[in-house]
């Protein structure tokens, strides 16, 4: 009678650490991908020409799961080069889901 109880519970702990899990490790390879671009435009890098180049460099830096795919946007700033990426992360709570924004910004001088 107690495993009817407990089941549940302990089968709604196991999945949220799963999806959290998976969050951290998108917000992780996104900071990762936006360092490497700022990185490399600063660098003057022939793979770095200009801002769409830049942004491909850095997506193909990006390893986190295919879905949800993050937006990148490069400028150049007061700071260097800026790089950031943002996404909605949709955390599922039983019967709603919960959007959760994750970004990364990071600007490297020139």
């Amino acid at each position: 009678m107690e495993f009817a109880f407990l089941l549940p519970a302990f089968l709604g702990c196991i999945v949220g650490g799963l999806y959290a899990a998976m969050g951290v490790s998108i917000a992780n390879s996104i900071q990762f991908a936006v360092e490497q671009g700022a990185r490399c435009a600063a660098m003057g890098s022939a793979s770095c020409r200009d801002g769409s180049s830049t942004i491909t460099y850095t997506q193909s830096h990006y390893n986190g799961p295919a879905s949800p795919v993050p937006s990148f946007t490069f400028a150049n700033a007061a700071c260097g080069f800026k790089m950031s990426a943002s996404v909605n992360y949709g955390f599922d709570f039983a019967l709603t889901t919960v959007n959760i924004p994750i970004t990364a910004t990071s600007c490297f001088p020139g």
